[in-house]
């Protein structure tokens, strides 16, 4: 029988968390031996020179976000020197916690005392934004950049999406293993539960760009772009058009994919095409364009988290200000002036001295509150 959808709940009906992480226990995460800290509701700043752990320990919070790296590094490539596994723990108005063992390579995750049996039933407990100088990634990378903006930002806002992602991808990698090992009539047998799964996935992407595109154009604009800034949803043959279409997409590529050992139409090809003015961004945007394209992004993640979960996520901010000029500078301070005000923040930077406190709602970076000092 052919596989079924699940339904992707509309947002709203997810509980609101709390959004405030008032605890944080960290062991052996990265260059963080031990460390246990309480965060005022106000947030905090974290400081310290080159190389002492500070956007490593912003890592450790959002660890308690998605349960993996936001910089995209693998769980073992985590764990201290030495050690045999990491531990992070925090609460956000339920404790949860994280830990991994080097040994069999197994991760535990429990919520409010609870293991969880699938990690989607604990991602999102909390929600949370990272601003970072590598944001620019999203933009100048290629597509799959843009795609996993896309991925973690629905996975934290509609209800469903993991699963039907983490289908997709389950149903892909099995096809692809079939096609390797010289097997399309094996690699058909996956073509419903991709198709299934993956029109779902195409579809909440389009949905999320469409109901976005206006907003983020005001961001831009907001930021300092002069020229009209367009997001628009690319998607590949067939994968935006329902499961039926899906399907004899990859029916009528099935010959080209035995050739070329792998899946070429579906949603795993999509992209977020980004211009300005009329351009490309990845490859006509200057770096300043592509800088100020991604805060724009992130703003607009944080905009979109508070609308579907009807509070406002934690902020984490690594050296913000980073590559913007002072007139950028000043009005992205104006944007998230009241954002920080809203929420728990933290932010890590270079300082002299050893640690601080900011009024500030948001856990913030000390490198770019210098450079508010100095623009705003």
């Amino acid at each position: 029988m052919p596989a079924e959808a699940i339904p992707l709940r509309a947002s709203a009906e997810l509980p609101p968390p709390s959004l405030r992480l008032t605890q944080l226990t960290v062991r052996n995460f990265r260059n963080l031996a031990s460390l246990d800290v309480e965060l005022p509701p106000e947030g905090a700043v974290i400081i310290g020179g080159n190389g002492e752990g500070k956007t490593n320990l912003l890592e450790a919070m959002y660890y308690l976000v998605l349960f993996k790296s936001f910089r995209g590094a693998r769980d073992r490539e985590l764990v201290r020197f030495g050690e045999a596994g990491f531990f992070v723990a925090g609460v956000a108005g339920q404790r949860m916690t994280a830990g991994y063992e080097v040994a069999g390579r197994r991760k535990k995750v429990t919520v409010s005392g609870q293991e969880v049996s699938r990690l989607a039933d604990a991602v999102g407990t909390a929600t949370g934004v990272v601003f970072s100088p590598h944001d620019r990634e999203i933009i100048d990378a290629g597509p799959s950049a843009r795609r996993r903006y896309l991925d973690i930002l629905l996975s934290l806002s509609v209800a469903g999406y993991l699963t039907q992602l983490t289908r997709m991808r389950s149903a892909l990698r099995q096809r692809n293993a079939a096609l390797r090992r010289g097997r399309p009539d094996e690699a058909q047998a996956f073509d419903d539960p991709f198709a299934v799964a993956g029109s779902a996935v195409s579809e909440a992407r389009r949905h999320w760009t469409a109901r976005w595109a206006r907003r983020y154009a005001e961001l831009c604009g907001a930021l300092g772009e002069s020229g009209n800034a367009e997001m628009h949803y690319v998607a590949h043959h067939g994968s935006d058009e329902g499961v039926t279409a899906l399907r004899e997409a990859l029916a009528d590529t099935l010959e080209r994919d035995h050739r070329r050992m792998m899946t070429t139409v579906g949603p795993h090809r999509d992209d977020l095409a980004l211009r300005l003015a009329g351009r490309d961004l990845r490859t006509f945007g200057s770096a300043g364009q592509q800088r100020t394209a991604a805060i724009a992004l992130r703003l607009l993640e944080a905009e979109a988290l508070t609308a579907a979960r009807q509070a406002t996520p934690i902020a984490l901010y690594d050296d913000v200000f980073a590559e913007l000029d002072g007139d950028r500078q000043s009005r992205l301070l104006e944007l998230i002036r009241p954002r920080a005000h809203t929420g728990n923040a933290a932010r890590s930077g270079h300082s002299h001295g050893s640690s601080g406190s900011r009024g500030a709602g948001g856990i913030v970076d000390a490198a770019s509150m210098e450079d508010e000092g100095r623009s705003a």
